[in-house]
């Protein structure tokens, strides 16, 4: 067996076998901490450290035997970043929102609410009409209702609240 104290040199014979195998026997698990510090994934970190020892292999001899561990541990630290950087943009990454396409009978049940709500609210007064549109649909503010429409805030208020009250008591079987 080749003493890791000294030079990891491959034999001829071998073309780096042994000593790439001696260095797995000796660093692999604490390589493996290494790299699930850096990704916090075990899994992923034990084939990143099976990654970097398959192209030291391949890459034997290196032209400094003694950096064969340097070089390890550069290759980890090296694909852990790639695969945190993969992992943020998998996160990034939302795919769009396909809502399902709602039955006949739902779309069916839905449209007849609609219109009973439509017809609840024009029977309300115009401008308690105007104000609930105004606030519900297009979101305004009571005070940017109150100067489109030229009345005071407080009347728009009760007008809103009026005129919700009203709605509620037409629409009670919608419930």
């Amino acid at each position: 067996m080749v003493s890791i104290r000294g030079p990891i040199r491959a034999p001829a014979t071998d073309d780096g076998h042994a000593a790439v195998a001696e260095l797995y026997s000796l660093h692999w698990a604490g390589l493996v901490r290494l790299a699930v510090l850096m990704t916090d994934d075990r899994q992923a970190a034990e084939d990143i450290v099976q990654e970097a020892f398959t192209e030291l292999y391949r890459r034997w001899p290196l032209r400094e035997a003694d950096a064969a561990l340097g070089y390890l541990r550069a290759a980890i630290l090296n694909r852990s970043r790639s695969v945190l950087r993969r992992r943020r943009v998998a996160r990034l990454y939302t795919p769009p929102h396909h809502a399902p396409n709602p039955s006949a009978e739902t779309t069916a049940v839905l449209g007849e609410e609609r219109s009973q709500v439509q017809r609840a609210l024009q029977g309300l007064p115009t401008r308690t009409r105007q104000v609930l549109v105004l606030r519900y649909y297009l979101d305004l503010p009571f005070a940017e209702i109150a100067a489109l429409m030229g009345i005071t805030e407080s009347t728009a208020r009760s007008a809103s609240t009026r005129g919700l009250a009203t709605l509620t008591e037409r629409l009670k079987d919608l419930r």
